[in-house]
């Protein structure tokens, strides 16, 4: 007996400290991206109160790399579901972290439409599709979320998500069309394939995303039902 304990105490420990370490990360993350949120969403409204509508045009500058870092780190939720850290279906969010980042570094290549009023309503749709999300993230690492912030988060998204997409359409168009002068320091998105490709491609992902969205939305509150009627 002694020496199974001997032999299972390390393994206890090992496996304890390595879901302390997943728990850590996990809350850590989430909160990092929580409070990078927040604070792009607070100072893009305080710009926007201050300035008016001169604000606009400066978003991209004052917010864009506080944005492209959280973006860019969001790439690590690809390997939160393929590692089993966090229960969520892996297309959509796939679909949905390629749609940013692409779009990101369209904008960053480009220095002509950081100052367009699509860019900044952008970011404004992103902010506000994330901070219903990782608020819900968070709570679901340390308990169990209100039925409310539940169906918030798969209820509410979709429909933001859909805005959000529609008017990166918009932004991309804008790229697209954008005249040869102003063009020319812009990615080459130019070429009659890309200019007929993407918007189709970006249209079908996000149908995809959506689809697969509602699904997760169904399965996560009919759950939460099938325990409220076992309490």
């Amino acid at each position: 007996m002694n020496f199974l304990l001997k032999v299972k105490g390390p393994v206890f420990l090992c496996i304890f400290c390595r879901l302390s370490f997943r728990f850590v990360y996990i809350f850590t993350y989430n909160l990092f991206q929580f409070c990078g949120h927040t604070w792009i969403l607070a100072n893009t409204i305080t710009r926007f109160f201050t300035f008016g509508t001169d604000a606009l045009a400066d978003t991209f500058y004052s917010v864009g790399f506080v944005m492209s870092l959280c973006q860019l780190l969001s790439a690590l939720e690809l390997f939160h579901i393929a590692d089993g850290i966090e229960k969520a279906r892996l297309l959509p969010r796939f679909l949905q972290v390629m749609e940013k980042n692409i779009l990101l570094l369209v904008v960053n290549m480009c220095e002509e439409i950081q100052r367009k009023p699509v860019v900044c309503l952008q970011f404004f749709l992103w902010n506000i599709l994330d901070l219903l999300r990782y608020p819900h993230e968070l709570l679901c690492v340390v308990a169990t979320p209100p039925i409310a912030m539940l169906w918030t988060r798969y209820s509410l998204w979709i429909p933001v998500y859909t805005l959000s997409v529609i008017n990166e359409g918009t932004l991309i168009y804008q790229v697209l069309t954008l005249p040869e002068p102003a063009a020319s320091n812009c990615p080459d998105l130019h070429g009659p394939l890309s200019s007929m490709a993407y918007l189709p491609v970006l249209a079908i992902g996000a149908g995809i995303a959506v689809w697969q969205l509602l699904k997760e939305r169904r399965q996560h509150l009919e759950r939460w039902s099938r325990r409220r009627k076992e309490n």
